[in-house]
């Protein structure tokens, strides 16, 4: 049940809200409270044409009243009556404006507080996998600027109409200055064996096709779409760099160190790629591709990030080597694709909420983020196909031991900002980044026909006390 109204200032007008109540915790995956259904919606649209139908009642009952003064009245009680008229009217409109309750009136839910209202610290939150997956890369600080720079590009090309080209080109220019002053630093990151490559990749950055001497000039052309093309070109180039940097960490382990508690857990040192063959349970089929046949099964593949989720990255790599996920039926619920619960068919760890806040270098464990208080992480729940697991039926502190889900998110059922009710609650590690489309298709009863570890199996590192026994 949805909790109390609740209100939030916009300019200088207060407006109501509703907040779901929290999820169920102990249910594996619960259908959130939507703040505005298409019932609802049209009621919180109402509830704001009946506030203006009451500033025209209002107008025309000081119309009546003034009407209504006796003509014949004497100077003093004419003033009376229009400050007794002055005072009515103010208190219409104090009523009118703010969810103050009259006595005996409106129910006390007007003044909830405001911590209902769920909003977002920063609208800057990555809508794609493939967006949040490059943003989440640890790197050093010379190319975190670089990227950080042309990300707000990004941004900036959803301005309608007039674009700011002169702040696009701003970015650039701060982004090919860091890089060309910061060169030795940035090579200094990359593996010996691979310097070569390295060197390659920093010039297609700075004077290649689709690098950032390109970029500008695209941008001063002030075309769009060209634009917007070779900002691609230039991110990917970033993040192929990035990633050779992190080899360099890679080569010990993880970039940070681990809670000793948590040393015997499974861990994913970087990513790794999982491809999943997904086939039809009625006898039904997925939509054909372009030019191509129906197909009774069909392909995803999710990248998995162990950088910012190498516990909960590693324990699902482990149990699709295993073959965990071999024929387990999957269920649709509202925004949510999840597997059943097949715990007892391997043996497998509950491992403990692991979340990343943007920021931090290291991952928190068994606390969950507070968005209100302007935290989010670094893997958001609030993209199409964030792929995160479910919470333990014994507690919210763990996650499940073995099921997962594909998470639909849909901005028309989040809160203020985009983001989603749940958001930071969760263990996301990873993201759909092909046959994302197949998503929306899959019903309950359709079944996981394999999965597979096709990237990274060299980088999942098994404690020899986990092998053989669960935690």
């Amino acid at each position: 049940m949805a909790s109390p109204l609740s209100s939030s200032t916009i300019g200088s007008h207060r407006i109501l809200f509703l907040r779901p109540s929290p999820l169920n915790r102990r249910s594996l995956f619960v259908k959130p409270k939507l703040p505005f259904n298409r019932t609802n919606y049209g009621d919180f649209r109402m509830r704001l044409l009946s506030t203006s139908s009451k500033i025209g009642n209002t107008k025309e009952l000081i119309h009546s009243y003034d009407s209504s003064i006796d003509s014949k009245l004497n100077p003093f009680e004419a003033g009376t009556k229009n400050l007794e008229k002055l005072v009515a009217t103010i208190l219409i409109f104090v009523q009118v404006w703010s969810p103050m309750p009259l006595l005996g009136g409106l129910d006390s839910a007007y003044i909830s507080p405001a911590e209902a209202v769920l909003y977002s610290p920063d609208t800057k939150v990555p809508r794609t996998g493939e967006l949040a997956l490059r943003k989440a890369i640890p790197a050093n600080p010379s190319m975190k600027t670089i990227q950080a720079s042309l990300e707000d590009i990004s941004y900036l090309l959803r301005i309608p109409q007039r674009k700011p080209y002169g702040t696009m080109e701003s970015n650039v220019k701060k982004a090919l200055k860091v890089a060309i002053d910061d060169k030795d630093k940035i090579l200094a990151s990359i593996p010996a064996d691979l310097k070569d490559k390295g060197s390659e990749l920093y010039a297609t950055m700075i004077d290649g096709n689709g690098g950032l001497q390109s970029l500008i000039t695209s941008i001063k052309k002030q075309d769009p779409d060209k634009v917007s093309l070779g900002l691609a070109a230039s991110l990917d180039t970033v993040a192929e760099l990035e990633l050779l940097q992190k080899l360099l960490l890679q080569a010990s382990g993880l970039s940070f160190l681990l809670p000793q508690q948590y040393l015997n857990y499974p861990k994913l040192a970087g990513r790794g790629t999982v491809e999943m063959t997904i086939e039809k349970g009625d006898g039904s089929t997925f939509s054909a591709e372009a030019g191509g046949d129906q197909r009774k099964s069909a392909t995803i593949q999710i990248v998995i990030d162990g950088y910012s989720a190498p516990l909960t990255a590693g324990n699902f790599a482990k149990l699709v080597t295993s073959g965990a996920y071999d024929g387990v039926k999957l269920n649709t619920v509202n925004q949510a694709v999840i597997t059943e619960d097949g715990s007892g068919k391997v043996e497998s760890v509950s491992v403990p909420l692991e979340v990343m806040p943007s920021g931090q270098f290291e991952p928190l464990y068994r606390t969950p983020l507070s968005v209100q208080d302007g935290e989010l992480p670094v893997l958001p729940l609030s993209v199409y196909g964030a792929v995160a697991m479910a919470h333990s039926e014994n507690s919210e502190d763990y996650s499940s031991p073995y099921q997962f889900f594909f998470y639909l998110y849909d901005k028309r059922n989040s809160g203020l900002g985009g983001l989603s009710f749940d958001e930071g609650q969760f263990s996301v590690f990873g993201y759909t980044t092909a046959g994302r489309d197949i998503l929306g298709q899959i019903k309950t009863g359709d079944v996981i026909k394999s999965a597979k570890l096709i990237e990274g199996q060299e980088r999942l590192i098994l404690p020899a006390q986990n092998n053989n026994s669960s935690t």
